[in-house]
């Protein structure tokens, strides 16, 4: 589902929506704001690049990043909920992955988790992509919005 569709859908069902980013750094939040009527949906983001603002901003647990790192599937869940909480959306979004060109913490470059988390919804969604920084932060933003759709059709 694209960014105009996905707005229609949240629209047309009365639910917002939020996100906490790390690799995006914000470019869920901004592909929304581009399309006419965002501001009815979209409640706001977190842009969480630093390890230390997923726990602060976010309220991702420190014991789960200190154990397992930030590209961790249930980061990105705890991303979403803390997104979903903090900005008072029905849906959160949590992304977190590695962009490239290098890998991160061990982990290889388009690895990338996506979270949802909702009313009654909890998941993760993990990508193996390929592709330069731009791609891979842009691919990102399209499964994020592929895995909320899902739940809206």
């Amino acid at each position: 589902m694209d960014e105009k569709a996905l707005v229609a859908a949240l629209r047309a069902r009365g639910e917002t929506v939020a996100a906490a980013e790390s690799l995006t750094a914000g470019l869920v939040c901004a592909t929304l704001a581009r399309v006419p009527g965002a501001s009815a949906v979209l409640r706001g983001g977190l842009v969480v690049y630093a390890t230390e603002l997923k726990t602060r901003l976010a309220g991702v647990d420190p014991e789960l990043l200190a154990e397992h790192g930030a590209v961790y599937p249930e980061v990105a869940a705890q991303l979403a909920a803390g997104a979903r909480e903090r900005c008072g959306a029905t849906w959160g979004l949590g992304l977190t992955g590695v962009a490239g060109p290098a890998a991160q913490d061990g982990v290889a470059p388009g690895t990338v988790h996506v979270g949802l988390d909702g009313p009654g919804t909890r998941t993760v969604r993990t990508l193996a992509l390929s592709g330069d920084r731009d791609l891979i932060r842009t691919e990102s933003v399209r499964a994020a919005f592929a895995l909320l759709g899902e739940h809206l059709a």
